[in-house]
């Protein structure tokens, strides 16, 4: 090839777009390992983990309800890292925090919390299959996080602190132990 200067400019744009790639690829992981922090560290408590993971989940409804139909991109994106996040946190609850609320004669409560992931997981499903820029969509997001928005107060307000509140130190170490494995 020779160094004409369409081609050294062609070069440089090249280099520079790799040299982007993997900048927001490293930030994605940084970002990632940030987000997984809460969860991940030795002594995080199991109930301040997940609350953590229902404010990061809050912050991407937030941002994908000022969308508009022609924020596609934005929409796609978006939707995807709403599904990755919501499935690591129903993995850490379904596998983790359920059994645990059963095995406490929290039945009731676990079967309920875990009807609403089956509902959570269509709503992904149904977002992630309609047109991004159908009207439809935005709404449906809506509806979306509304149901998540009851299913967070719930837990955060009403089972988790009763739940929490008759667990031994023993028995919270080793349920927050047990999700940083999940998690």
């Amino acid at each position: 090839m020779l160094n004409t200067p369409r081609n050294v400019a062609l070069g440089a744009l090249a280099g520079a777009g790799a040299v982007g790639f993997l900048a927001g690829v490293a930030t994605g992981g940084a970002r990632k390992l940030a987000a997984q922090a809460v969860t991940t560290a030795g002594h995080a408590d199991w109930l301040e983990a997940l609350k953590s993971e229902h404010r990061q989940a809050d912050m991407v409804f937030d941002l994908l309800e000022q969308t508009t139909d022609a924020d596609v991109g934005k929409r796609k994106a978006g939707i995807q890292k709403l599904e990755y996040a919501l499935t690591k946190h129903g993995v850490e609850e379904e596998n983790v925090v359920y059994p645990a609320l059963r095995e406490a004669d929290q039945e009731a409560a676990a079967k309920h919390l875990y009807s609403d992931h089956a509902d959570i997981k269509t709503f992904i499903y149904e977002l992630k299959e309609m047109p991004k820029d159908d009207p439809r969509w935005l709404p449906r997001l809506r509806a979306f996080h509304a149901l998540v928005r009851e299913h967070v107060r719930e837990e955060e307000e009403e089972i988790y602190p009763a739940f929490k509140a008759k667990m031994t130190e023993e028995q919270n170490a080793r349920l927050s132990k047990s999700m940083q494995a999940m998690g």
